[in-house]
């Protein structure tokens, strides 16, 4: 993230001026034309975490039915491929910038996934719903114990054997957050390992 974006991107409401961009990309061998925008983390591309997450990764073989929750979900690229490449899914983004997820609901319509995809501010989210999976690009950049408070906040969510997949950076943390996942009673494995990233799974036991 560039300065401008690492100081407005953790708001509710960026103070940026507003500039829609556009982002082509090919995940899962899909290939999606989304749009991203200026006070929204990865404005213009996919990041480095990403594009890791996804080709460490295969679409998980999810029930009709199931229910997926894209923590973090900027404009929507993590959930919105989820959507695509696993049909019998419901997908969730949450994100505490509300650009973000003006734009994801945007993209959603835009490629058809209006019904089976909605994103949303932490507040508007039944606390009452499960999840049968969580990916994420979880926002390291926030602080460990912000952090933590969001793991703890949306981990416990995870139906009973669920699974939350995650991408994190090894020099931001990935191995020790790792560790402390395992001792707040998640048990946590490395699924895959590239460009300075890891890719960590999580489990509800």
């Amino acid at each position: 993230m560039t300065g401008t974006d690492d100081e407005h991107y953790f708001s509710a409401d960026p103070s940026v001026p507003f500039e829609r961009i556009p982002v082509s990309t090919t995940v899962w061998d899909l290939d999606l034309s989304l749009v991203s925008g200026s006070g929204v983390f990865a404005k213009g591309r996919l990041d480095i975490g990403t594009s890791v997450l996804f080709k460490e990764t295969e679409p998980p073989a999810l029930k009709p039915g199931a229910r997926v929750l894209d923590l973090g979900c900027g404009y929507g690229v993590i959930g919105l491929a989820l959507g695509l490449a696993v049909p019998e899914a419901y997908v969730t983004g949450v994100d505490v910038n509300e650009r973000a997820v003006l734009l994801a609901n945007e993209n959603a319509a835009k490629l058809g996934l209006g019904d089976r995809y909605r994103a949303a501010v932490p507040a508007e989210i039944d606390p009452a719903v499960t999840y049968d999976e969580i990916w994420s690009n979880p926002p390291i950049r926030i602080g460990k114990q912000a952090l933590h408070e969001l793991l703890l906040t949306w981990l416990p969510r995870l139906a009973p054997g669920g699974r939350a997949v995650m991408v994190v950076g090894k020099n931001l943390g990935g191995d020790s957050l790792q560790r402390w996942l395992g001792e707040q009673g998640y048990p946590t494995e490395r699924i895959g390992s590239a460009k300075g990233f890891r890719v960590l799974e999580t489990r509800r036991a």
